[in-house]
Order: C-alpha cells, then sequence, then structure tokens
C-alpha cells in the first residue's frame, strides 16, 4: 500500500545549479528570455533549458516617504474593507419585522463599515507608533543578476546552436 502512494506523489528532486552547454550570456532578464523563446520557438524542448544569474544583488527601491497621513490612509483603507465585509456578513442594516416585512436602514450598515475604517486607521498610527524608529519609508526589494547565462545539457547543445544559427539568419 504504501508503493501505491509513493508511486502517485510526483518525484520531488534537489534543487542545483544546471550544468551543461552555455549558449549564451546577456546583460539582462529579458535579452535571456527572448533567447530561450527563440529556441523554444525553434521546438526546442523548453524543460531542458535553465537561465543562471550570476552575481545576484538584493536592489531596494524607496518609493515614498512613511508618515502619518499614508499610515492612517492605510489603516482606513483596511478597515473599510474589512468593515464591508463584516457588515455584509451580519446584515447590518436589514430588519425583518413581525410581520414578514424586510426594511433597510442604510446608515446602520454606513455606522458599521465607517467605525470599522476608524478602528483600522488607530490600529495602523498604533502599530507605527510602536516601530516608529525602525523605518521612515516604503520599498521594495529584488534579487537582480548582474549577468545572466542560457544553458542547455551537453547531449542537446548541437541541436540548440543549430536553432540559434538557423533564428539568426531569420533575423
Amino acid at each position: 500500500m504504501s508503493e501505491a502512494r509513493s508511486s502517485s506523489k510526483k518525484k520531488s528532486t534537489a534543487l542545483s545549479i544546471p550544468r551543461g552547454h552555455s549558449l549564451g550570456e546577456f546583460r539582462t532578464h529579458a535579452e535571456a528570455t527572448e533567447f530561450v523563446n527563440k529556441l523554444v520557438a525553434g521546438d526546442f524542448s523548453a524543460n531542458k533549458v535553465s537561465i543562471l544569474g550570476h552575481d545576484l544583488v538584493l536592489v531596494e527601491r524607496v518609493r515614498s516617504r512613511l508618515g502619518y497621513g499614508r499610515v492612517a490612509a492605510s489603516g482606513a483603507l483596511t478597515g473599510f474593507w474589512l468593515g464591508l465585509i463584516f457588515a455584509l456578513l451580519i446584515g447590518a442594516g436589514f430588519d425583518v419585522g413581525a410581520d414578514g416585512a424586510v426594511n433597510y436602514a442604510p446608515q446602520e450598515f454606513l455606522a458599521v463599515v465607517v467605525i470599522a475604517a476608524g478602528v483600522g486607521m488607530l490600529v495602523n498610527i498604533l502599530r507605527f507608533l510602536a516601530s516608529k524608529n525602525k523605518r521612515g519609508f516604503l520599498s521594495s526589494q529584488m534579487p537582480v543578476a548582474s549577468r545572466y547565462e542560457v544553458i542547455v545539457p551537453e547531449e542537446d547543445a548541437a541541436k540548440a546552436m543549430q536553432i540559434v544559427n538557423l533564428s539568426r539568419g531569420q533575423d
């Protein structure tokens, strides 16, 4: 029975750096991707191609200053959405009378949403105050390589080079 389970699961292979024939080096990932697209368009098996990034660097781009206004607006927006979902779930503003008539009071629905937005704003401001000394800006991080290399297995290198030469002749 354990054999049936193991055979139904996908085989997991450990990640390792691919070895093989280098078809070229590129300055940007877009250039390497364009090269791989040409290979794949020439009927080269896509699962045999690897793009290796060398000399990785973590690039952090600072997007904007982080202040009380931005923190408060972000908290209010988050609270608004949570309040909207909560108000819809509990049916805020809808009242069913004894005779089965449904009455709608939009001010109750709006009150739930506004209170949730206020609570979200307050919570975000308090979180910002607690971590004030850590960061005063918003940023995004992304690993970037200084160069990219396209690799194929040695046994498939001749076919890949033939496709590359044909595509260069068409350009």
